[in-house]
């Protein structure tokens, strides 16, 4: 699996939630130094765009509600960086909640930033690959299903062995140069219309 390389850095979009006081400006200015292209924005807004690939955020009380409605609605969001004051049990739990990949502490210094940066990233690129790969696996075992059922159907309606019928559904998707699982359903939803029976009063 590729990782993220420094070389990528000038191509990150990335958002700051914070308020604009020392802390907020310090953690601007060293991004945009590392060479990321950044927006800066309080109160949080109302909507992350989907260009954005890294979100640092203020873990604030005041504002975590808002914070974590929007993370909610981010379906598939950036990589979360938590922006902490004190490292309590209260504040952990509030970073716990934001799913945050990585944490950096105030007041806000450039030692540490740019490895939080690149190990953030890397963990959401193996999140995202990881993701990729279970859906795959979703689907190639509902395809797996549709081919049992299918072949449960010609076996039981046309007499056929099992592996007979395997062929069967094999030899039509080659000859029609489509998948096992499109003749799977095609088996399947002829069987449903076949075998039904309207409800009679």
């Amino acid at each position: 699996m590729t990782g993220f390389l420094l070389k990528d850095l000038r191509d990150l979009s990335v958002m700051v939630i914070h308020a604009p006081d020392r802390d907020g400006s310090a953690l601007v200015e060293h991004l945009r130094r590392i060479g990321c292209r950044v927006e800066a924005h309080w109160p949080p807004p109302e909507d992350i765009p989907a260009v954005v690939d890294i979100l640092f955020v203020a873990i604030d009380r005041d504002i975590h509600r808002k914070v974590k409605n929007l993370l909610r609605r981010a379906n598939d969001g950036p990589a979360v960086i938590a922006v902490v004051d004190y490292e309590n049990p209260a504040t952990l739990q509030l970073v716990l909640e934001t799913e945050s990949l990585s944490v950096i502490g105030k007041p806000i210094r450039p030692f540490g930033l740019l490895a939080n940066l690149v190990m953030a990233r890397n963990v959401w690129l193996q999140r995202q690959g990881l993701r990729r790969q279970i859906t795959k696996l979703e689907q190639k075992l509902a395809g797996q299903q549709k081919v049992a059922k299918a072949k449960s159907i010609l076996m039981e309606t046309q007499g056929l062995p099992e592996r007979a019928a395997y062929e069967s559904i094999r030899a039509q998707a080659m000859a029609k140069r489509t998948t096992m699982v499109e003749i799977a359903n095609a088996i399947i939803n002829a069987n449903d219309l076949l075998s039904f029976r309207p409800n009679r009063e």
